[in-house]
């Protein structure tokens, strides 16, 4: 069973821990991955808390360059999430564990794509999440326009473009993130760039903090079903 430091963890205490938006225990917040990652190891609750909610945005940039539906995107952070922590040990500090994470929420991304594209619908995560189509009504066109230009880009240039462009990372570290050379980084950016209009472009840096937000409320339901669905096989385990 995941270990909370004092308390137990179940999915109603999951709820009340994990529903603070953005907000980080101040204890763990300032540690680096690979202590967190050691403190996962031997199940705390707010070392995986704390390395979801560090990433939780950039990952869903990531999925959502590959799925076209921030529900969707929401799915697959889940399962990339529950990959990389069922095994932790499989971890080896070779690179940087964001870059780790990121690879597993693209790949993850394009397998639930490939599913999608069989035919079967769309699944929606949860009751009382606004949809997409909404959301960019209540925000207004500059955002819905951004979005838009990114998501007519073709795939292969669609995630370098949001990882260099809306997350501002390195050539490096995107390259680590897809599992690419960087001169492809490089080609792809600067192809994508020509293919967006030059006015859109421009409003891009400035309005990035917009563009694929990851919602408080969205986050928060992310790291409460990962962290019930980690304690449910742990206890299936002890069962066993």
């Amino acid at each position: 069973m995941l270990e909370p430091v004092t308390e137990s963890l179940t999915p109603d205490t999951v709820g009340s821990h994990s529903q603070r938006g953005t907000e980080q225990v101040p204890s763990a917040t300032a540690l680096p991955d690979l202590l967190l990652i050691e403190r996962a190891r031997s199940k705390e609750i707010r070392a995986f808390e704390t390395l979801m909610r560090r990433y939780n945005q950039r990952l869903f940039r990531i999925a959502r360059s590959i799925v076209p539906d921030g529900d969707v995107a929401a799915m697959v952070l889940q399962e990339a999430y529950l990959l990389a922590f069922s095994d932790i040990e499989r971890y080896e500090p070779t690179g940087k564990f964001g870059s780790w994470l990121a690879r597993l929420a693209f790949n993850q991304a394009l397998a639930l794509r490939r599913t999608l594209r069989l035919g079967a619908p769309a699944p929606r995560v949860a009751d009382g999440h606004a949809s997409e189509e909404a959301r960019d009504i209540e925000e207004g066109p500059s955002r819905q326009l951004l979005e838009q230009a990114i998501d007519d880009l073709p795939e292969v240039f669609r995630t370098v473009f949001v990882l260099r462009t809306v997350e501002g990372i390195s050539g490096i570290e995107t390259a680590a993130c897809l599992g690419i050379n960087e001169t492809t980084v490089r080609t792809r950016l600067y192809r994508a760039q020509r293919r967006v209009h030059t006015d859109l472009s421009r409003r891009i840096p400035v309005e990035r903090a917009e563009i694929f937000e990851l919602t408080a409320d969205r986050a928060d339901y992310i790291v409460n079903r990962v962290l019930a669905r980690l304690n449910g096989a742990a206890r299936s385990q002890q069962e066993t």
